[in-house]
This record gives C-alpha cells, structure tokens and sequence, in this order.
C-alpha cells in the first residue's frame, strides 16, 4: 500500500511539472515575479506603486496604451527622478520586445549594464525563451536570468501560434484567443487590425499588436 502510494504521487508530480515545463516551452512572455503590466493595470494597483501619485496615475490611465518602455519613461521621466524611477521599475515595466528593443528601452531595466545590453541584441532573432535562458545564462546565473525574463517577450506569428502562446499575451482572454485563430491566414497585419477591430477598440488593437508578428 505504501509503495503504491508513493508510485501514485510520484506519477502526479510528474504530471504536474510536464505540465509546467510544456507551458513555458509555449509561452513567448517571460516567465513573471510580480511585475505590473502599466497597459492593463487597474487604478488601484498603480497607485500602490512607489512614487506614484494620483497626476501619475492618472496620466497613464489616459494615456495607455504606451507603444514602448521609452515613450512610458518619457511621461514618468518628467516627474521622477532617475533612482525614484529605477525602484518603480522593479514593481511596473512594460515587457520590451527582445528582438526590436532599441538599446535605451533594454537599459530602461533594473540593472541592466551597457555589456548586457549588447548581450540581449547579439544573439537575435530570438526563437523562443529557451534560447534566451541559454544565451544569457552564459554570462549571469540562473536567478538573475529569470529576473530579466519578466522585463520580455518574443511576438508570437499569428498565423502558427498555439493557445498557450496566444495566452501568454498580458491580458488576453479564452474568447479573443479564438477570435486571433477565426481568421488565420492573416496575410498582412492590416488584415489583423480589421477582424480584432470587431471585438475591441482602436487602442486595445494595438496594445494587442505589440505582441504579435507575420
């Protein structure tokens, strides 16, 4: 009895972690810690952040959706200071695309040094987050890789990527995952903005469209 107890937990904990592990292989959004996503967070958890107050708050409510790290830097850059705003980074960050990122959006991220940054644009395209994890593994452990992680993302290709990819995109649904697969092919991204342009508005379209590529 013992003995098959112990068989029927080993099983369900292999279970469980084949599970984990096929949903990071699928995910093109870095693993999280905690991170707000600024484009989806709600008024309360922007105002729990720190140094902000409510002009901020505010300002990025109307302002959403920020297109990049560096147009939100811009805004917040205004009324922060350079260390005031590297502790709200550490709590807010807008994922940058690892294969578009200009240098000064990578360097926006906590920590980041002139030498990693070269490190991130060096080994593009990125495919997946696995070779990521591996490429800049080389130069930093493993605790420091997944703290990065958070900060990015690869776009998913509309027309191939699986539900667990769409899913993946900050603040997607069951029914838009099935609205972004109705219309595959999509032959162009025009084509993406009119059929999602049915279910949501002009500015959530391109929230969604940071995420995606042909």
């Amino acid at each position: 009895m013992n003995r098959m107890a112990r068989l029927t937990g080993f099983l369900f904990l292999f279970v469980i972690l084949a599970a984990g592990f096929g949903n990071d292989a699928n995910a093109q959004l870095g693993r999280q810690q905690g991170l707000v996503e600024p484009n989806i967070a709600t008024e309360p958890q922007l105002a729990a952040l720190p140094h902000m107050n409510a002009a901020l708050v505010k300002g990025i409510l109307d302002r959403r959706p920020f297109l990049s790290m560096t147009d939100l830097n811009t805004f917040l850059s205004a009324s922060l200071s350079k260390d005031q705003l590297k502790d709200l980074y550490g709590k807010m960050f807008l994922h940058i695309n690892l294969n578009t990122a200009k240098a000064e959006e990578i360097m926006l991220i906590p920590g980041m040094t002139a030498r990693m940054t070269h490190e991130f644009e060096e080994y593009r395209p990125y495919k997946s987050l696995d070779q990521f994890r591996r490429e800049i593994g080389k130069y930093v452990d493993a605790k420091e890789v997944a703290r990065l992680e958070q900060y990015v993302f690869i776009p998913i290709n509309l027309n191939t990527a699986t539900d667990q990819e769409i899913m993946s995109i900050p603040g997607m649904s069951a029914r838009m995952t099935r609205e972004f697969k109705e219309y595959r092919p999509y032959e162009n991204i025009q084509k993406f903005r009119r059929e999602i342009g049915k279910y949501v508005n002009a500015k959530e379209v391109a929230r969604l469209e940071r995420y995606v590529t042909l």
